[in-house]
């Protein structure tokens, strides 16, 4: 499951469980609300399925993506951390409003399953990280415009599209390549993601 090959990661993200309930913990402090006052609410004037209560929370009541995603699934009675251990749930939600960016994230995707077996993708808290032993990538939304190909790659200049990052990814990143159109992800860009990858043999 995606949650084992978090374990297997040893990434610094709490495990599924321990996230939601600390979400539920502090919605109270954040939203003005506790948890079953937003499944009253949803219930009562939410759209039906997961994937529109999700899109109504963000953008009726400013609520964002994780507790979102949180007070949807509650609201259905399904387990919390198997909502976030579903990949492509998460990654769904996360472009609601950006769909025109969804072609060039799933050829970047499609692209870093090819580098090699042993390596993951895992929606996180407004990214998706991309690992074998460590991370060594990343996906993340910057504007409506743009999709960051967040890279490990310590000790290299930045040049050309290559630009130095210290806000993509989570903390390990330290370059990104802007990818505005599917041509972005051109040969440079898979030449600099192919040796991200082979640095965290």
């Amino acid at each position: 499951t995606h949650q084992g090959r978090g374990n297997r990661w040893q990434g610094k993200a709490s495990p599924p469980q321990e996230m939601v309930a600390a979400l539920i913990q502090s919605m109270p402090s954040r939203t003005g609300k506790s948890i079953a006052q937003w499944i009253r609410i949803v219930k009562s004037k939410g759209p039906k399925t997961r994937k529109e209560r999700i899109a109504w929370l963000r953008s009726t009541h400013g609520i964002g993506l994780p507790t979102a995603m949180v007070i949807a699934s509650e609201t259905e009675g399904k387990n919390l951390a198997a909502l976030y251990d579903d990949h492509d749930g998460v990654v769904d939600a996360m472009y609601q409003g950006k769909e025109n960016l969804r072609p060039i994230y799933d050829i970047v995707a499609k692209s870093v399953k090819k580098l090699g077996k042993d390596v993951g993708l895992m929606a996180r808290k407004g990214y998706v990280t991309v690992a074998r032993k460590r991370q060594f990538a990343a996906l993340q939304l910057s504007t409506k415009s743009r999709l960051n190909l967040g890279l490990v790659l310590p000790g290299v200049p930045a040049k050309g599209a290559l630009l130095a990052s210290k806000n993509v990814g989570g903390g390990r990143v330290t370059h990104r390549i802007a990818l505005e159109k599917k041509s972005d992800f051109n040969a440079e860009a898979k030449k600099w993601l192919k040796t991200a990858f082979d640095g965290d043999a």
